[in-house]
């Protein structure tokens, strides 16, 4: 009996994608625009976290956020509230963003007077670790209720992170989580990943946050 024909398409997929991201990456350099992949799983805090950045650099630096998710405005909404450009991307369904999709949303959107656009990514933590979305750093946030853990059970999000944020640490004497530990586990994945301790509902480390985050802007758009 004949063997069934297999084709790596998954392999393809990723290659055209590098292909495509590093495309835009290029772009968005001649454009002067800081593209950041924002990236966590659901009920971390992304948005509350967006939100204390955005406050602390809309008067130094022009900020849009794309805000991606399954079906829903309601993350945009909150954005626009602070007063920067926001738009909504819906995925159709996908758990992830690609190069092709984040092109489309900045199409879209229009980056020529913005310093810095941030890629709200879909909340999971699998699947947009996959795909380079063209961003110049990938940034990802790990909270606290979540546990010290993941690093070991995701490694790959914590492989392709430039920036490890970890949330909620006002409610650390609530939970089972080791701080230490869960620094020690990222590092162990990626030892040039730059690690910040924050609360976003306290704004306490916000501030270290977007010097660091402005910092990168000026360095890339200069």
């Amino acid at each position: 009996m004949d063997k069934v024909r297999i084709i790596e398409v998954k392999q393809s997929i990723f290659e055209n994608n590098d292909r495509d991201a590093d495309k835009l990456r290029e772009e968005l350099k001649e454009k002067k625009t800081f593209l950041l992949n924002l990236m966590s799983s659901p009920g971390s805090g992304k948005t509350t976290f967006l939100k204390g950045i955005i406050k602390r650099l809309k008067d130094e630096i022009s900020i849009g956020v794309m805000e991606a998710d399954i079906d829903s405005d309601v993350d945009a909404l909150a954005i626009k509230e602070t007063g920067v450009r926001a738009i909504q991307l819906h995925t159709g369904g996908m758990c992830h963003l690609d190069a092709s999709m984040t092109r489309q949303g900045i199409e879209e959107f229009g980056v020529n007077d913005l310093d810095l656009v941030v890629l709200e990514n879909v909340g999971n933590l699998v699947c947009p670790a996959e795909f380079d979305t063209g961003s110049v750093k990938n940034a990802v946030i790990l909270s606290v209720p979540e546990g010290h853990d993941k690093p070991l059970k995701y490694p790959l999000m914590f492989e392709v992170a430039h920036i490890l944020i970890i949330n909620k640490i006002d409610v650390i004497p609530y939970f089972d989580f080791d701080l230490d530990k869960v620094k020690e586990y990222a590092l162990m994945r990626n030892p040039k990943l730059k690690i910040f301790t924050v609360s976003s509902k306290t704004g306490e480390g916000l501030d270290e946050v977007a010097s660091y985050i402005k910092a990168e802007v000026n360095d890339w758009i200069k």
